[in-house]
């Protein structure tokens, strides 16, 4: 591990924070871990003041998209330990969408090291309500000055750590897509990268002017598979069974999405992973059999969905089936803060001091 240099703040901005009005993304603690890539290398690990950059207009993430992120919480238990719900499956993830991305990926542990680092030195700005978290958010981009279509020659990683309150304060209502499509087979579907999220904007923004709150995307070749909900993936709670969309490289593979699985399948639920089309969503609904939908993801953990519409059709669900959906959520909450047994191994406590 190399060592990460520490610039601390002469004063921290803690006091100006209203923790009881957060919203999401909106605040951000008072520093930042930084890394830079030449050289075939990562260097100059650091955690400095949070402060803006300068870039050149002819940073090349500006022109050719080379950018690439992650989110995830860090928490604390009921003995006011900070805790990181799976970290190292956000740093996997990141290391795939830099290779799909044609960008370098970074050292497991280096990053996980630079996370609890910087966890501990903001320890003081992770809230306790319930639902909210310090949200971490690593990202890569190029960083070279250049107007050739090209991989990039050097990068910057960097850690941001914001205080959030929770993402969906209500359930949503979806709009099932059927001309705009989110992702394709061999596309960067499963790459978190900022293209793909810019590329969802202009049909989330058609469907809010429509009165719905989110999309749900269905596939991109035959227009009639369920993909993901907005930048969530999603669940179909049926009767006998739990059904999600199989990744099949043109969906994220989720974090939360793989817990809830873990979750479910110990306690003896069946969880089906296939393709499922959208006409067999409206038809377990019509049988009687679909009871609720949600989806999953870092920021929300589970939302619930109270209406669904594809063309002419809504479907529309009780809150008082949600049974399940609100459990699991729970549950991971519950995990979060180490209120209940962490059976699965999904929580890292970062009790010993780190190189501060």
């Amino acid at each position: 591990m190399t060592n990460i240099s520490i610039t601390p703040v002469t004063k921290s901005r803690i006091t100006e924070v209203d923790f009881d009005n957060l919203g999401f993304g909106k605040i951000f603690s008072d520093h930042m871990f930084v890394a830079d890539y030449y050289d075939g290398a990562w260097h100059d690990y650091r955690i400095v003041p949070l402060e803006k950059m300068s870039i050149h207009p002819a940073n090349m993430a500006l022109h050719y998209g080379q950018s690439i992120f992650e989110g995830l919480k860090a928490s604390k238990d009921k003995d006011g330990t900070p805790m990181l719900f799976r970290p190292e499956k956000n740093i996997e993830r990141l290391n795939r969408s830099a290779v799909r991305m044609c960008m370098p990926e970074f050292p497991l542990e280096d990053l996980l090291e630079a996370m609890k680092t910087l966890v501990l030195m903001e320890k003081e700005w992770i809230p306790t309500a319930v639902g909210s978290s310090l949200y971490l958010r690593p990202f890569m981009f190029a960083t070279d000055e250049y107007l050739g279509v090209a991989a990039s020659t050097t990068y910057r990683l960097m850690i941001l750590a914001c205080p959030s309150g929770v993402y969906y304060s209500k359930p949503i209502k979806l709009l099932a897509e059927d001309h705009y499509v989110r992702a394709v087979k061999g596309g960067v579907g499963e790459a978190k990268t900022a293209g793909n999220y810019a590329a969802s904007l202009y049909p989330a923004k058609l469907a809010r002017e429509k009165g719905f709150d989110q999309i749900l995307w269905l596939d991109g070749i035959y227009n009639k598979y369920v993909q993901e909900v907005g930048t969530m993936n999603i669940f179909f709670v049926l009767k006998d069974k739990v059904m999600t969309p199989a990744e099949d490289g043109a969906i994220l593979k989720g974090v939360t999405r793989n817990s809830l699985m873990r979750i479910l399948k110990s306690r003896g639920i069946e969880v089906v992973e296939k393709l499922i089309s959208i006409d067999e969503v409206i038809d377990e609904y019509n049988k009687g059999n679909l009871i609720e939908i949600f989806g999953a993801g870092t920021a929300a953990v589970v939302t619930n969905v109270s209406s669904m519409t594809y063309k002419d059709i809504t479907i529309s669900f009780d809150e008082s089936n949600w049974e399940l959906s609100n459990n699991l959520k729970n549950t991971i909450n519950q995990l979060r803060n180490g209120e209940i047994e962490d059976t699965f191994d999904f929580t890292m406590r970062i009790e010993e001091p780190v190189a501060i």
